[in-house]
Parts: C-alpha cells; structure tokens; sequence
C-alpha cells in the first residue's frame, strides 16, 4: 500500500505545576485559542481545547506522522511560553510534568465535546484529581499515585 492513512481520535489532559487555579477568565479562551492553533500546526486537526483553572482538556486528531510525547512536549513548550508573555500574573505558569492519553472512538467524540465544554459547571461537583482518577480508572490504565501528582 503507497499511502499510509490514519484516523486516531485522542483526547489529552494535562495541569498546570502542582495543580495551581492560574488559568483565569482573563485568559482562558486565549489560551485554549492558542493550544488549538498548536495542535493544527503540527497536523492534529483540534476538535475542542478547553479546561479548567488548573487543567486543560484537548480533543483532536492526531497526525500518523507525530508521536503522542512530542504532541504533548511541542504543545505545553509552546503555550508555556505564550502564557509567561501574557503578563507579570502568568510568569511563573508551568505545566505538570505527566500527562495522560486516551484514545476516543468517533461515536464517544459529539459526547466528550460536550464535557469539555462544560468544564465550569463540572468542576463545581468534582475536583480535578477526581476526575484524572476516574478516567484512569475508567480506560484502565495502571499508575503509581506517588509518582500521579508534581
């Protein structure tokens, strides 16, 4: 076969350093904006970056030609940059080390749209570590929670 195709859904989350609330209402859209536009730069067409004061949430697809840690190492390198030029509030913004990502079927995509959209309100029930476990727990992915949290 000459053509190497692919079509693989995934969707990425990863915190700020130590799960600190920096993401503020005065940056989020530019932010996620910005994320978005780093993901199609690099070929992974975005369905929807989004998140929470101290997480994001990014749905797109990923290019046959990038591997899933220099997805995420291009990504936070660049809006790590981009948050610290924003002003004097964000100099000290940092992502996690870690990361995780899960794979979605394009059945699960309009559902997890949705969520992603709906952060704020989610996030008045649950907390975000709540919500990493479950889904670790839910995609059965084994972890160390020593090693889980910055």
């Amino acid at each position: 076969m000459p053509q190497s195709l692919s079509n693989t859904i995934i969707h990425t989350v990863f915190s700020t350093k130590n799960r600190i609330k920096i993401i503020d209402e005065n940056i989020e859209n530019e932010l996620f904006g910005m994320i978005g536009n780093e993901c199609n730069k690099l070929k992974c067409n975005t369905i929807i970056a989004g998140g929470y004061v101290d997480h994001i949430h990014i749905l797109c697809k990923l290019h046959r030609t990038i591997s899933q840690s220099n997805f995420v190492k291009t990504i936070k390198a660049h809006s790590s940059h981009w948050m610290k030029e924003q002003g004097k509030q964000y100099a000290q913004f940092y992502w996690q080390d870690g990361y995780a990502i899960f794979s979605v079927g394009r059945n699960d995509v309009n559902r997890l749209v949705a969520y992603i959209k709906n952060q704020k309100e989610h996030h008045r029930k649950k907390t975000f570590k709540n919500e990493y476990l479950d889904y670790l727990r839910i995609h059965e992915i084994e972890y160390n929670e020593e090693y889980l949290w910055d």
